[in-house]
């Protein structure tokens, strides 16, 4: 059984307090708008069906309009001959068409209005949809937030980060003790020869540097 008993119900509803009544509100959404969509095929074809028959009483009614103008034409003919016999059968005949007519143009007229309220019907029913598609579409946003946070805060959580996380810092700690212990070497040792005389070379080059520029700029030590 549908959520829906008829048009009127998916117009007047209200989609709002349907979904906050419902204890699956994603699952109630999906048969609203399969029942929506459902509703749409069966008004659309209802109105198909409308007016494919205005448009056989519309060829009837020009079929009878030409009759009676026929008619009266028969009607005429008969006079002139002088047979008012066959004028009356023909203005009768005339007449029992233009009855008809009138009817068939009521009856137009009530097709004309049931389409003119299922246009109606169907903007809203349109509007309806396009709601309930939107909540739908809102639920799985919010559905695919939360999966995702759970997921992270899973993670957070996790003992195996922990255990990750607490041998990187102790590898941490073994590299700084190896590299503690390669500086540890060179603490306290005597230069060699050749980095003594590098060093000396190193002071003489600037000290000459040193001259050369307090000469050029005529300043003297």
């Amino acid at each position: 059984m549908g959520i829906f008993s008829r048009l009127g119900d998916i117009i007047n509803s209200n989609l709002n307090a349907m979904l906050d009544r419902a204890e699956e509100p994603e699952k109630i959404v999906r048969l609203i708008i399969q029942e929506m969509e459902d509703t749409l095929v069966e008004v659309r074809s209802a109105a198909a069906r409308a007016i494919a028959e205005k448009k056989e009483l519309m060829r009837r009614i020009e079929h009878l309009e030409a009759a009676q103008a026929d008619w009266q034409k028969k009607a005429e003919l008969a006079i002139e001959k002088g047979r008012e016999d066959l004028a009356k059968g023909a203005l009768l005949a005339k007449s029992e068409a233009a009855a008809t007519v009138a009817l068939m143009q009521k009856e137009m007229g009530l097709i004309d209005d049931t389409l003119a309220k299922t246009n109606e019907d169907l903007a809203r029913l349109d509007a309806k949809l396009a709601e309930a598609k939107a909540k739908q579409k809102s639920f799985e946003v919010r559905h695919n937030a939360a999966r995702d946070q759970f997921r992270i805060r899973t993670q957070l959580h996790d003992g195996r980060i922990d255990d990750a996380m607490a041998r990187y810092e102790h590898v941490e700690r073994k590299l700084d003790r190896m590299e503690g212990q390669v500086e540890a070497f060179d603490m306290g040792k005597r230069k060699s020869l050749a980095e003594e005389f590098a060093e000396l070379e190193a002071e003489s080059a600037i000290t000459a540097e040193l001259e050369a520029l307090k000469a050029k700029l005529g300043r003297k030590g």
